[in-house]
């Protein structure tokens, strides 16, 4: 990429055929091949491992949150029952929100470290690129 000033002083970058972004030795100064990485085995398997986590918690943690506004919304007698003093039980579902952030946040990172990080390191092999 080459940077362009016109004649007012604003600047753009032009593509350069002879340069990628991830230019390396080993790839001759062509960047990866990233229609070759997309159709390869190891990241289809990555692409597998990744959405067999994502969609069922982030459908789960919908349900979750969506069940907690509708009883706040439409069941008042049971969000207003008392759990320990002023405490009540809208107060310890709406607690229960961010509780349930936390645990899905370690619950993917467990996940990632154990199987995305060795799937994505397959891929960059691969492809090349050591990280």
């Amino acid at each position: 990429m080459t940077l362009a000033t016109d004649s007012s002083g604003r600047h753009s970058v032009a593509p350069s055929h002879e340069q990628y972004l991830f230019d390396t030795d080993e790839h001759g100064g062509r960047g990866p091949d990233f229609a070759a990485i997309r159709g390869s085995a190891e990241f289809a398997l990555l692409r597998r491992r990744s959405r067999r986590f994502i969609f069922p918690v982030s459908a789960l943690a919908m349900a979750w949150y969506m069940t907690f506004v509708l009883l706040a919304a439409y069941d008042h007698p049971f969000m207003s029952i008392q759990i320990l003093g002023l405490i009540n039980m809208g107060i310890v579902l709406g607690l229960a929100q961010f509780l349930s952030t936390v645990v899905i946040m370690l619950l993917y990172c467990r996940y990632a470290k154990r199987q995305l990080d060795p799937a994505l390191e397959a891929v960059r092999a691969r492809a090349g690129r050591a990280s």
